[in-house]
């Protein structure tokens, strides 16, 4: 009988031998990267809002950045406005 193998297994054999990364650290950095892809929009923009306000930026700068960037996300969500931008993070 076959052993299954979870579908990301060759992309770890391709990470270890195309990086010096160990098997185990592979894994661990597929799993991050499909995490962070797997995130939702409305916790990308939360996520965001804390990051750059912690960076000292201010709610202005903070919604238009945002804007910007969520166009670039893997699966870009539709075109979301400043002000529902404010309406995740804010309620």
């Amino acid at each position: 009988m076959l052993e299954r193998r979870p579908s990301h297994d060759d992309l770890i054999d391709h990470l270890v031998r195309s990086t010096s990364l160990q098997r185990g650290e592979a894994a661990r950095v597929i799993l991050d990267v499909l995490a962070y892809f797997d995130e939702s929009t409305e916790d990308f923009v939360r996520r965001r809002h804390r990051e750059l306000q912690s960076g000292g930026a201010v709610n202005a700068e903070i919604f238009e950045r945002i804007a910007a960037e969520l166009p670039h996300r893997a699966v870009a969500p539709p075109e979301l406005s400043l002000r529902q931008l404010r309406r995740i993070v804010y309620g």
